[in-house]
């Protein structure tokens, strides 16, 4: 096996949905045992720009399609994570973590336009989170990620007005 120090990171999008009361979706991930909730992510596919790729993981994953959600922010440069070494074997030992791109949207539907039941179904569940709880939601190997995502969307985190 190769020294994960010398696999490349793989490049992927992700993001932040907030409803008008500020609450950050959040879902429960299918593969992990773990109490563990995430916001909807993904890789980015080879020639695909990082916010067609955050827009169609959040179709994938949440049933959310892009008439329903408004950007409100990109957050500067890239995120990056490493695997812990016991979850190498991820995507097959290919990549040694993620580069992440990060959006932040406002969801502008209603929760029935949310199926996490979808053809790519990742979540078992469902939720809104008030964004200062992500950090001890997600797995721990991700916390820092979580802590710098809301720091870059930290002026955009609030309530809004219903239109």
């Amino acid at each position: 096996m190769s020294d994960p120090k010398t696999l490349p990171y793989r490049p992927c999008a992700g993001i932040m949905l907030v409803n008008a009361e500020g609450k950050v979706f959040v879902g429960q991930r299918n593969d992990s045992p773990l109490e563990a909730w995430q916001m909807p992510q993904g890789g980015i596919d080879p020639g695909e720009d990082a916010e067609a790729a955050a827009l169609r993981e959040l179709g994938e994953e949440t049933g959310v399609m892009p008439d329903k959600v408004e950007l409100i922010a990109e957050a500067p440069g890239a995120f990056v994570y490493d695997l812990p070494e016991l979850l190498g074997k991820v995507w097959k030992g290919k990549w040694r973590g993620q580069t992440q791109r990060w959006f932040l949207y406002r969801f502008l539907g209603t929760d029935a336009d949310i199926d996490i039941a979808t053809e790519h179904e990742e979540f078992r569940a469902w939720r809104w989170s008030d964004p200062a709880d992500l950090p001890r939601l997600i797995v721990p190997f991700k916390k820092a990620l979580y802590e710098q995502v809301l720091t870059a969307f930290a002026p955009h985190l609030g309530a809004t007005p219903h239109r």
